[in-house]
């Protein structure tokens, strides 16, 4: 591969015009300017879904409420904090629910390639998108039938792993609209104001709660769980009520036309011979892809078991593990944006290096001084929290300085689908480890060696010379 200055310029393969790629709607559109109304819209589903994964998923609804003493039998509740025998019954739900995440991720693995074929080809990108936000409010609805009973443990898990993949059903095609809200030279802005939206959507969700449980719940009955209960009813209503705005001003973009319709088991094929057309013409760019999807994962895993650590392994009060939710994902804002300007100076290679070595590092630190007690989490997992923003963002710009000119739309695409055919691998990594040692606290080695595994693919991948010059 010769320099971007040199005379030679990269020709791209044709890739199989299977829809597999193509399905998530990158490819650049033109110059032409997207009305403000469109693109703010388009970004607060961000906003709208972003209590689901905050509020449910990792700080309040699952860390404080289904993997606690309201799930365990009467007299094992009854234990002393710190008992054993209590501890390895709270370690056998967060085992649990780590199970049902864990199937949630293979269901995910089944259906990504699937997800990534043109599913829009007639036009339909829009309606699956506001389909599947109204099945994540609706079992978030459900979440509201959840009683403080371990007769409900299962049902509140599996309910919580339904909504995971029906919000990445969603996401599939809300990313895929991105193009229709942008330009080639705005689409970068644009998805960082999606990113913006959802990280204050969180935090003034979070805030709420933490509000509310200051006024002791205003005098509400809050016995058989009520107050969790409630706070889901509360997300479902947010989802709805902010997501008008995407479904009333973002219109759905024209089908393609059937010629890249891919049915079922098909398109795994597509999505292997694509793979294959990648290996053989830029190689480089196709490990990028694998250590990326196992790195990913693992960074979703740290937010998404972050809560679970806090409140059972560091036994953080439901206060303490709302306002933890809130400053670290004010942390993994101020990072991603000054981990910008580092990404300009040092390349954005250098700042994944140094992102996922962090995260290793501070997870080895939670687990050995975990005797110390809550102050090494409040310190290692606000830490852990500012490595993982611009671990993402550097990610997706190292990806656009590896892609060949004029398959950005193919290779981004790819990205995206390659993400969740391993998100499986962190919630199996966090289940195993607990599930050996009996203690929740050692799931944080499991998130760590799936962190690893992706730190090392990427140190072998090696970069064409004339992105390394860039920097």
């Amino acid at each position: 591969m010769t320099s971007e200055h040199g005379p030679d310029r990269i020709t791209p393969p044709a890739m199989a015009e299977t829809g597999s790629i193509l399905a998530m709607g990158l490819e650049p559109r033109d110059d032409r300017p997207v009305p403000r109304k469109r693109v703010w819209s388009w970004a607060m589903w961000d906003w709208a879904t972003q209590p689901f994964n905050s509020v449910i998923l990792t700080f309040v609804w699952a860390s404080l409420y289904l993997v606690s003493d309201s799930f365990l039998p009467p007299e094992m509740a009854a234990l002393a904090d710190g008992d054993p025998a209590k501890d390895r019954a709270l370690a056998e739900l967060t085992s649990g629910y780590g199970l049902a995440t864990t199937l949630a991720g293979i269901l995910i693995l089944v259906l990504a390639p699937v997800l990534g074929q043109r599913a829009d080809a007639s036009g339909r990108k829009k309606r699956w998108l506001v389909a599947a936000t109204v099945g994540l409010a609706l079992v978030q609805f459900a979440l509201f039938f959840v009683e403080a009973d371990p007769a409900f443990f299962w049902f509140g898990a599996i309910a919580l792993s339904l909504g995971a993949v029906v919000s990445e059903i969603a996401g599939v095609n809300y990313n895929a609209m991105l193009v229709e809200v942008s330009t080639p030279r705005t689409i970068g802005k644009v998805s960082g104001l999606g990113w913006g939206l959802g990280y204050i959507g969180g935090i003034l969700a979070l805030g709420i709660v933490v509000v509310v449980t200051q006024f002791d719940w205003f005098g509400m009955d809050t016995s058989n769980g009520m107050a969790y209960r409630v706070i889901a009813v509360g997300c479902a209503v947010w989802t709805l009520v902010f997501a008008i705005p995407l479904v009333r001003n973002v219109p759905e973009a024209p089908g393609r036309g059937s010629e890249h319709r891919v049915g079922f088991f098909r398109s795994y094929a597509a999505l292997v011979r694509d793979l294959r057309t990648l290996f053989r013409t830029h190689r480089p760019t196709f490990w990028f892809l694998l250590a990326s999807a196992v790195y990913r994962d693992g960074l979703a895993g740290v937010f998404a078991f972050g809560g679970v650590l806090a409140s059972v392994a560091f036994h953080f009060t439901t206060d303490e593990v709302m306002i933890f939710g809130i400053a670290a994902n004010l942390v993994a804002g101020v990072s991603t944006i000054v981990a910008g300007r580092f990404d300009d100076r040092f390349g954005s290679r250098s700042v994944i290096v140094f992102a996922l070595t962090g995260l290793v590092a501070m997870a080895l630190v939670v687990f050995f001084l975990r005797d110390l007690g809550t102050i090494v989490f409040w310190i290692c997992g606000l830490l852990l929290s500012s490595f993982v923003g611009p671990a993402q963002a550097a990610s997706r710009a190292l990806l656009a300085r590896v892609t060949p000119d004029g398959m950005q739309g193919e290779i981004f695409g790819l990205y995206a689908t390659t993400g969740r055919v391993a998100s499986f691998l962190a919630p199996a990594a966090w289940t195993l480890a607990i599930a050996l040692a009996g203690s929740t606290v050692w799931g944080v080695l499991g998130l760590a060696l799936v962190l690893l595994v992706g730190l090392v693919l990427l140190l072998l991948v090696r970069l064409p010379k004339h992105v390394r010059a860039e920097h």
